[in-house]
């Protein structure tokens, strides 16, 4: 896997901070935001696309997909996947992503162009480095990936259903898979039309700007960046000398409508019962769920109850965590970053907290404060999107992972 995330770039610095508990979330210093409502949001900081990626694909790219081209690229040295192991048949690998808001930055500087300068000082890549399949694009033709290529455009949980998408293909033939999210929405445009969600927090202190399954809920904050995985045969990885870092053992999703929180109870209940029957795993073997944790009263209420549901009484017993809130909502990216952070829990057997939060007021048990050593083995990562969206992923320790 290959990261780039708000509090750090790589599996070590991501997971370093992410085991630690600290909180990234600061103000919004994007220029031409300024004057926004939206003040809090996890920024990519220390990131220099020019050191990680060729100059001609930078220019044709939105910052979205400089994460992911760098992503790629990290996840693909982590898997020991070179183009020696497939140029026999480039078209056994593919490449599948998740986005939402596409290259808005990119978009903005070109339409701002058209208006303030005229057509001709339009960029030939306006038609193309805007839109939400980019990634996969230049990623697949970086690389020379000519398999199944395609984007998952499922509302924000598409994030996990980009990881069904790969094993679905890998079961079909594909000797590989490239498969994640990345997202940049904190361009003025971008974050002008994200100023409609109801769920965004609009709240001036990073430290109480997002504070899920808490009295203190007041919305979600925004965040840029994601995560690439290699997704592949676990006897194909072993041949490679791959680690096999961990197993994808099943998921499920579901749709409930825009903003139905109340239904999305049942909904994603019902996903986590999917992912589980997929899995063969019955609900007391779920070691950690990393939660969705949209940081709303009703879609926290509704999350608590869909997890009571289908987990039954190892609902309230079961370790809870997002670490997302110390890095903040990367939209279709957050699972992905989600999934590298359960990978990193089940590698290092223990569970990661969720930074600023305190007071937890549903029955769940949510780690707070410190990191929780319990050696967990199976992990449940949710996720769900505001327009009705619900997805469950269920991943187990990998065979190559350190004891």
């Amino acid at each position: 896997m290959g990261i780039v995330a708000p509090n750090g770039i790589g599996a070590e610095a991501f997971w370093k901070a992410t085991e630690s508990g600290d909180s990234v979330l600061a103000r919004v210093t994007r220029q031409g935001c300024e004057h926004l409502p939206l003040r809090v949001a996890g920024e990519v900081r220390d990131f220099d696309p020019g050191t990680l990626v060729e100059e001609r694909f930078l220019v044709q790219t939105d910052r979205f997909s400089h994460y992911a081209l760098a992503a790629a690229d990290m996840a693909l040295e982590d898997a020991r996947l070179g183009r020696a192991d497939y140029e026999d048949d480039p078209y056994s690998v593919g490449v599948v992503t998740a986005a939402g808001s596409g290259g808005g930055e990119f978009g903005q500087r070109e339409l701002q162009r058209l208006w303030g300068q005229g057509p001709r000082f339009v960029g030939p890549y306006q038609s193309i480095a805007w839109f939400y399949a980019a990634s996969t694009g230049q990623v697949s033709i970086r690389r020379g990936f000519k398999g199944p290529c395609g984007v998952v455009c499922g509302d924000e949980a598409g994030g996990l259903d980009a990881f069904a998408h790969a094993a679905r293909a890998i079961r079909q033939g594909s000797r590989a898979m490239l498969a994640g999210a990345t997202e940049a929405p904190l361009a003025p445009y971008s974050v002008v039309c994200q100023l409609g969600y109801e769920g965004l927090s609009t709240a001036e202190d990073p430290e109480r700007a997002y504070r899920p399954f808490t009295d203190k809920a007041c919305g979600f904050v925004p965040a840029e960046g994601g995560a690439m995985f290699v997704v592949e045969d676990e006897a194909a990885a072993g041949r490679r000398g791959a680690t096999v870092r961990a197993v994808l053992a099943g998921h499920a999703a579901t749709f409930t409508g825009p903003a139905r929180w109340e239904e999305s109870a049942e909904g994603l209940a019902h996903a986590i019962r999917g992912a589980l029957r997929e899995a063969g795993c019955a609900p007391e073997e779920i070691d950690v769920v990393f939660a969705d944790a949209f940081g709303s009263p009703e879609a926290d209420a509704a999350e608590a109850r869909a997890i009571s549901e289908a987990l039954g009484s190892h609902g309230s017993k079961v370790p809870v965590t997002a670490p997302k809130t110390g890095t903040g909502r990367a939209y279709c990216a957050a699972a992905t970053l989600d999934v590298a952070a359960a990978v990193l829990a089940l590698e290092h057997g223990v569970v990661p907290p969720t930074p600023n939060v305190f007071e937890v007021c549903h029955d769940l048990d949510v780690v707070t404060g410190d990191a929780r050593a319990c050696g967990p083995r199976t992990a449940l990562v949710l996720s769900r999107g505001q327009m009705g969206s619900n997805s469950a992923l269920v991943i187990r320790k990998g065979s190559g992972s350190p004891a």
